[in-house]
């Protein structure tokens, strides 16, 4: 290995192009601030040692002679070279020269100058710069720009880099994911910091950093020549800061194994339609996965799911998934090793030493060697081909089930239902509800078994509070058995149903003691129902349950999740701390009793906003009519013009004990409508915790 370049010497007769088993970009604000600071940092002549720069030269036979990078290769020495290591650090290096050239070319004292005439060092104009780093121009015919630095043209980040981040014009629609909103936020980035930067040290600052950068900044430069030791050295590369995904890990895998095979199992056609079908599929799942830029999904969430659906469920440890993926399922051995085909070869039979030893010739006469089985890996292209699809087609459903409201093709209803999933905690159930909406054609059915998946986890999780993966290598496995047809949607509701027939009794009434019981802890603790994990959930679609088709939607789930440390949006009608005020209509309650009327079901109240906790011990009267300061601004909206379980809260004249037990079994009948259940009729008022008789004894419920 050479001793360490500059950017400017490895930018000589070099075009760079990260090739299709590579990611898009990965670097945010973390790196980015590296990066900057040690640019920025930077004293004296010291130089920054920046990492190795491992690189595959591209033969120049293999470029065709209409690519855009063809004219390079053929007239001017340069030779293309992909990038196998080190692309995040060179995409950062092209982000900030072109934000830099970005900022030089908007300054004042530049407005009338032509790039030629603009000047970012004493000797570099900014066309120099561009010419050098950035593109060339062909100088005949369409006169077109070669970019120095890009991705593969098939890649989903190309056009993005290509019009949005470096200027060329005539994008028209750009293709955005969370790798493209990366590249953006590193263009703002840059932006930012040199704005801050020209303020306080003026042309000469922008100067100083740019060449620190371009000649300061050092690789040790690596040419592979070994094709085969590209996709290897690929896996055991890290970039500064961000390790690759197992998705990515993955992609680079199944790309090597496509170059494994002999040319009588993959010939040329088919290697290449492969490797397509691969890339393709990626793609695919990268857009599905940064659809939502300002949330995007996980890479190996998705990969962890599609593998439970896709191959046979094991929980031994949380990594299991890689390890089978690429130490069992996609491993080179499976390529390398080979199987024999099944055919069928006659039996001979036993021969006596005075029949001579004459050899013995089957039916059609060919003698026994010329029949030995072929041979053929043990992973067929084939299979490689069918996961790739299935990836990428299951990618849009996976995406769907975050984010039905961005659904296409989907009704109110569903969304609905796969809405109510995400907010109770979908879980485990994720994979099963992706292969769901991949697998089953009937919307109807689809949102039959959405319902029994609520009902299953409220139930379980949120009533009687049994451990989080109760049930799910079952339901694992029951998505694997869809997704390959081999179990349909009424079985997977049967399978609910009996996984939660331990909860009722033989006449089909509930079993409450789990709920009892857990609940009493908490109303020995102080909290009660407020600390149910269930109540915020539960509050939210009774007050759904109040909707029709007159009223609006006042409360959003999202506004429920803003104030979780204080759960201001759940108010205590009658407040913990009490007032004179509030005593009186607690006359005939014991202080110690109070409490549990504070605590118990019908005193919680759903807000349509979040509430100033200093007006929570106002009464009853005052709480049901806006609230105004002395200048006359709202300071907080009254129950009567808040949400509808406010307003319904406000057709009360008092607040009192009655009132609190009226509500409360009212919540519970909505509990038994809405999850079909049956509380045994003794049973309801001890679930509120006001029989203070059976509180004074050992409680429980049968």
């Amino acid at each position: 290995m050479e001793e360490p370049k500059s950017l400017d010497s490895l930018f000589k007769e070099k075009i760079f192009r990260i090739p299709d088993y590579q990611r898009g970009y990965a670097w945010r604000r973390e790196q980015l601030k590296d990066f900057w600071e040690d640019l920025v940092n930077l004293s004296g002549d010291r130089s920054h040692y920046t990492g190795v720069l491992t690189l595959k030269q591209i033969p120049d036979h293999e470029i065709a002679r209409n690519t855009k990078e063809f004219w390079l290769v053929d007239d001017h020495s340069y030779h293309v070279h992909h990038i196998v290591d080190g692309q995040q650090r060179l995409t950062t290096f092209i982000i900030f020269l072109q934000s830099f050239v970005d900022f030089i070319t908007a300054l004042p004292e530049n407005k009338e100058k032509t790039v030629e005439n603009m000047y970012v060092t004493e000797s570099m104009s900014v066309a120099d710069l561009e010419s050098r780093y950035l593109f060339k121009v062909k100088p005949t015919g369409d006169q077109f720009r070669t970019y120095i630095f890009g991705y593969e043209s098939d890649n989903p980040s190309y056009n993005y880099l290509k019009y949005r981040i470096l200027g060329e014009e005539g994008g028209g629609s750009v293709e955005e994911t969370f790798y493209t909103l990366n590249l953006s936020n590193a263009k703002t980035y840059f932006t930012e910091q040199f704005r801050e930067l020209y303020e306080r040290e003026g042309l000469q600052g922008l100067q100083e950093v740019y060449k620190k950068l371009t000649k300061r900044f050092l690789f040790n430069e690596y040419v592979i020549k070994d094709e085969f030791d590209v996709f290897v050295a690929f896996e055991t590369m890290n970039n500064r800061g961000k390790k690759l995904s197992d998705l990515e890990l993955l992609k680079n895998r199944l790309i090597y194994l496509t170059t494994l095979y002999s040319d009588k199992e993959l010939d040329h056609a088919s290697r290449k339609s492969l490797r397509e079908t691969i890339n393709d599929a990626w793609k695919e799942a990268y857009r599905q996965l940064g659809r939502n830029k300002i949330r995007p999904l996980n890479d190996d969430d998705f990969l962890r799911a599609h593998w439970i659906m896709y191959f046979k469920y094991s929980r031994k440890t949380g990594q299991d998934y890689i390890r089978f993926l690429l130490d069992e399922q996609f491993a080179p051995k499976k390529v390398h090793k080979k199987i024999e085909q099944d055919v069928l070869l006659e039996t001979p039979e036993e021969v006596r030493s005075e029949q001579g030893d004459e050899d013995i010739e089957n039916e059609n006469g060919d003698s026994a060697e010329d029949t030995l089985p072929k041979s053929y890996s043990q992973l067929r292209p084939t299979e490689i081909r069918d996961f790739a699809n299935s990836l990428k087609d299951s990618g849009v459903h996976w995406f769907n089930s975050f984010f039905p409201d961005l659904a296409t093709g989907m009704s109110v209803e569903e969304r609905q239902w796969i809405d109510r999933l995400n907010r109770i905690g979908i879980g485990y159930f994720r994979p099963l509800v992706m292969a769901v909406l991949k697998n089953v054609k009937s919307e109807k059915d689809r949102i039959s078994l959405f319902r029994k998946i609520e009902r299953f986890i409220f139930i379980n999780f949120r009533m009687n509070f049994v451990m989080s993966n109760y049930g799910s290598s079952e339901f694992y496995n029951a998505a694997r058995a869809l997704d390959r047809g081999e179990i349909k949607t009424e079985r997977i509701i049967a399978q609910l149903e009996e996984r939660l027939s331990y909860t009722f009794h033989p006449d089909r009434t509930f079993r409450s003691n789990d709920f009892f019981n857990n609940l009493y802890k908490k109303f020995k603790s102080g909290s009660g129902y407020y600390g149910w994990s269930g109540l915020r959930y539960f509050l939210y679609e009774y007050e759904l349950s109040l909707l029709s088709e007159s009223r609006q939607k006042k409360v959003d789930w999202n506004d429920l999740l803003k104030s979780e440390k204080d759960r201001i949006s759940i108010e205590h009608i009658y407040p913990q701390t009490e007032t004179a005020y509030w005593a009186t209509l607690f006359t005939d309650i014991t202080k110690e009793h109070r409490k549990y009327y504070g605590a118990t079901l019908g005193n919680l109240l759903l807000l349509s906003m979040s509430i100033n906790s200093s007006l929570q011990n106002d009464s009853f009267t005052e709480k049901k009519y806006a609230k105004y300061d002395t200048s006359g601004k709202k300071i907080r909206n009254g129950y009567s013009d808040g949400s509808h379980s406010e307003i319904e809260v406000s057709q009360s004249n008092i607040w009192g004990p009655d009132q609190i037990k009226t509500r409360g079994l009212a919540l519970l009948k909505f509990m038994e409508d809405r999850w079909s259940l049956k509380f045994k009729d003794e049973e309801r008022e001890k679930l509120l915790f006001l029989n203070f008789e059976d509180l004074n004894g050992k409680p429980g419920i049968q």
